[in-house]
């Protein structure tokens, strides 16, 4: 019998690692960047401003356009999913032992927008201000896979903590998102169609009637309802994941948002961020005016790729190191400061949410914009690689060896 050169339940077996997910996330983006800045770079500019849709629908958008706002949305249902299960089961549930991740995620946001806001003024671009928040974000999947490849040997409690702190991080970057950075003027009856759709796909949920011919058309509407709302559309996703039951019902195995994240991670991680970074990350630095320097050395550039790694590591190290000095609150699981520290920086890695904030920071002002996505791929290049490092020199420590031959993992 013939083995098959491609199988696409083979490849979403794949892209539930993280590890895989990362690495796609990262050759999508690398590709972008390539092409944006090659000799075909015009062919990837007209690619991603080819426009699709029904204008009468007011749906007619660029294929960019539709990455950011459409195709997103799905990784937000994955996160408000993971959202949901982490309130109701996992480590947000007790406050005891989530209060010190989610403490060092607020001040992991605080810091670096505080580093930015003065980097851009002390560099004479006040009026790049609106940009705060582009740092503030870490990516999960991106963060997560930095520590699956590189973190082996940590206790499993590093990841529990990285991981409540990211998606804490996430929770706040929505909400900066709605309140922050609106697309128009609110339109109240197209919220209310959206809460209406959003409450149907609940109330089916909640009584376990998941045919996808009935979920996914009231899916759809809440993401339109939302996209004319004039609050960005990919909270949708979110307000979706989150009204997904997280309780098992008798004679379920598993819960219905594990099923659900389980189903739509493959198609989340292996297709739709991969396909939004390799819009987003093309980012033109050889044609613009006054050359690559000059995007490089913009304000703009210079504070996000600053307030990523070292902002992230400065608030969410420090806060860890002061809470537990200061209040009761202390590391478990076997994480200690020097754990901390490479997970400070790997949480500087912003690639997803920090992209999609860059967009949405300027809206007409294109030099900001690129600018904003070029401090990204920059402050999450670094915080890569910083995270990398210093995690792979901690897990050849003595001690970590120890544990390492004890099976312990991440």
């Amino acid at each position: 019998m013939k083995k098959k050169l491609f199988s696409f339940s083979a490849l979403a077996h794949q892209m539930r690692d993280d590890a895989a997910a990362g690495k796609a996330l990262m050759a999508a983006a690398a590709l972008a960047l390539v092409w944006a800045n090659s000799p075909m770079r015009h062919s990837y500019e007209a690619l991603s401003e080819f426009l699709i849709g029904p204008a009468s629908l007011g749906l007619q958008m660029s294929l960019a356009h539709l990455a950011q706002d459409g195709l997103l949305t799905i990784f937000f249902f994955v996160v408000g999913l993971e959202l949901k299960q982490e309130f109701v089961a996992g480590s947000l549930r007790d406050p005891k032992q989530a209060a010190l991740p989610m403490l060092a995620a607020v001040f992991g946001m605080a810091v670096p927008a505080a580093i930015y806001a003065a980097s851009v003024t002390v560099l004479g671009a006040p009026e790049a201000l609106s940009g705060w928040a582009i740092p503030a974000a870490t990516d999960i999947a991106f963060a997560i896979a930095i520590l699956a490849i590189f973190g082996k040997g940590l206790p499993p409690a590093a990841r529990t903590f990285l991981l409540t702190l990211a998606v804490v991080d996430d929770l706040l970057g929505i909400l900066v998102i709605a309140i922050f950075y609106p697309q128009d003027a609110l339109s109240f009856s197209n919220l209310g169609l959206c809460a209406l759709a959003v409450a149907t796909f609940a109330m089916l949920a909640q009584k376990r009637i998941c045919k996808w011919y009935l979920l996914a058309p009231l899916a759809l509407a809440a993401w339109y309802f939302m996209y004319r709302s004039g609050i960005h559309a990919t909270i949708a996703g979110v307000a979706l994941g989150l009204v997904v039951p997280a309780k098992r019902k008798r004679g379920e195995r598993v819960c219905l948002t594990h099923r659900l994240s389980t189903a739509l991670n493959p198609l989340s991680a292996g297709f739709a961020v991969p396909v939004f970074a390799f819009f987003a990350a093309g980012v033109n630095i050889t044609s613009t005016e006054g050359g690559a320097i000059s995007l490089l050395t913009h304000p703009v550039s210079v504070a996000v790729a600053l307030a990523l790694p070292f902002g992230k590591a400065v608030g969410i190290f420090g806060s860890v190191v002061a809470l537990t000095k200061l209040s009761p609150l202390k590391l478990g699981g076997g994480v200690d400061y020097q754990d901390v520290l490479p997970l400070s920086f790997v949480a500087g890695i912003g690639f997803t949410v920090s992209l999609l904030i860059a967009s949405l920071a300027f809206p007409s002002q294109t030099d900001l914009t690129e600018a904003g996505r070029l401090g990204v791929l920059l402050g999450t290049g670094l915080s890569a690689l910083l995270g990398a490092s210093l995690l792979r020199w901690r897990v050849r420590q003595p001690v970590r060896g120890l544990q390492k031959a004890k099976r312990y993992t991440v």
